[in-house]
Protein backbone atom coordinates (compact mmCIF):
# COMPACT_ATOMS: atom_id res chain seq x y z
CA UNK A 1 0.00 0.00 0.00
CA UNK A 2 1.05 3.47 -1.26
CA UNK A 3 1.65 6.07 1.63
CA UNK A 4 -1.11 7.97 -1.15
CA UNK A 5 -3.66 5.30 -0.98
CA UNK A 6 -7.22 7.12 0.19
CA UNK A 7 -8.12 5.58 3.29
CA UNK A 8 -12.06 5.46 3.96
CA UNK A 9 -13.60 7.54 6.59
CA UNK A 10 -15.01 6.03 9.92
CA UNK A 11 -18.41 6.90 8.23
CA UNK A 12 -18.14 5.20 5.29
CA UNK A 13 -19.55 1.47 4.74
CA UNK A 14 -16.52 -0.73 3.31
CA UNK A 15 -17.31 -4.38 5.66
CA UNK A 16 -19.23 -6.58 4.80
CA UNK A 17 -22.11 -8.30 7.41
CA UNK A 18 -19.56 -11.55 7.45
CA UNK A 19 -16.18 -9.65 8.03
CA UNK A 20 -18.23 -6.96 10.28
CA UNK A 21 -19.32 -9.96 12.40
CA UNK A 22 -15.67 -11.38 12.43
CA UNK A 23 -14.13 -8.16 13.19
CA UNK A 24 -16.61 -7.06 16.31
CA UNK A 25 -16.63 -11.48 17.57
CA UNK A 26 -20.26 -11.73 16.96
CA UNK A 27 -22.85 -13.70 14.71
CA UNK A 28 -24.27 -12.35 11.69
CA UNK A 29 -27.65 -13.17 13.03
CA UNK A 30 -26.80 -10.39 15.65
CA UNK A 31 -26.12 -7.59 13.24
CA UNK A 32 -29.01 -8.32 11.57
CA UNK A 33 -31.29 -8.30 14.77
CA UNK A 34 -29.41 -5.20 16.18
CA UNK A 35 -30.53 -3.58 12.62
CA UNK A 36 -34.05 -5.00 12.80
CA UNK A 37 -34.56 -3.37 16.36
CA UNK A 38 -32.75 0.14 15.63
CA UNK A 39 -29.80 0.05 17.14
CA UNK A 40 -27.53 0.50 14.12
CA UNK A 41 -27.75 1.14 10.16
CA UNK A 42 -25.48 -0.43 8.20
CA UNK A 43 -25.12 1.43 4.26
CA UNK A 44 -26.48 -0.77 1.76
CA UNK A 45 -25.26 -0.90 -2.33
CA UNK A 46 -27.34 -0.57 -5.02
CA UNK A 47 -27.66 -4.40 -4.78
CA UNK A 48 -28.82 -3.62 -1.12
CA UNK A 49 -25.49 -5.45 0.68
CA UNK A 50 -25.17 -4.14 4.34
CA UNK A 51 -21.49 -2.29 4.41
CA UNK A 52 -20.65 -1.38 7.71
CA UNK A 53 -18.46 0.77 8.34
CA UNK A 54 -15.77 1.76 11.34
CA UNK A 55 -18.43 4.07 13.46
CA UNK A 56 -20.71 0.80 13.19
CA UNK A 57 -17.89 -1.48 14.45
CA UNK A 58 -17.27 0.70 17.08
CA UNK A 59 -21.23 0.60 17.57
CA UNK A 60 -21.32 -2.55 17.93
CA UNK A 61 -18.60 -2.89 20.08
CA UNK A 62 -20.52 -0.63 22.78
CA UNK A 63 -23.92 -2.77 22.23
CA UNK A 64 -21.27 -5.83 23.62
CA UNK A 65 -20.10 -3.85 26.18
CA UNK A 66 -23.40 -2.71 27.23
CA UNK A 67 -25.25 -6.49 26.78
CA UNK A 68 -22.37 -7.71 28.94
CA UNK A 69 -23.50 -5.12 31.56
CA UNK A 70 -27.06 -6.72 31.33
CA UNK A 71 -28.91 -3.89 29.37
CA UNK A 72 -31.59 -4.92 27.26
CA UNK A 73 -31.91 -4.17 23.39
CA UNK A 74 -34.81 -1.55 24.17
CA UNK A 75 -32.56 -0.27 27.19
CA UNK A 76 -29.64 -0.09 24.61
CA UNK A 77 -31.50 1.93 21.63
CA UNK A 78 -32.53 4.24 24.34
CA UNK A 79 -29.04 4.95 25.96
CA UNK A 80 -27.33 4.79 22.37
CA UNK A 81 -30.09 7.53 20.72
CA UNK A 82 -29.13 9.44 23.73
CA UNK A 83 -25.56 9.42 23.23
CA UNK A 84 -26.16 9.98 19.66
CA UNK A 85 -28.36 13.16 20.21
CA UNK A 86 -25.86 14.33 23.15
CA UNK A 87 -23.12 14.09 20.69
CA UNK A 88 -24.78 16.37 18.23
CA UNK A 89 -25.71 18.86 20.14
CA UNK A 90 -22.13 19.36 21.32
CA UNK A 91 -21.14 19.90 17.65
CA UNK A 92 -23.26 22.07 17.33
CA UNK A 93 -22.49 24.34 20.36
CA UNK A 94 -18.77 24.01 19.30
CA UNK A 95 -20.00 25.54 16.37
CA UNK A 96 -21.79 28.47 17.30
CA UNK A 97 -19.54 31.68 17.65
CA UNK A 98 -17.80 31.97 20.92
CA UNK A 99 -19.87 33.95 23.43
CA UNK A 100 -23.28 32.99 21.79
CA UNK A 101 -24.76 30.39 24.27
CA UNK A 102 -24.95 32.99 26.96
CA UNK A 103 -26.89 35.24 24.96
CA UNK A 104 -30.69 35.07 25.15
Amino acid sequence: MTEDAPTPDDDHGVYGITVAAELVGMEVQSLRLYESRGLLRPSRTSGGTRRYSANDLTRLRRIAALIADGVNLTGIRLLLELQDENRRLRAQLARRPHGAASRG
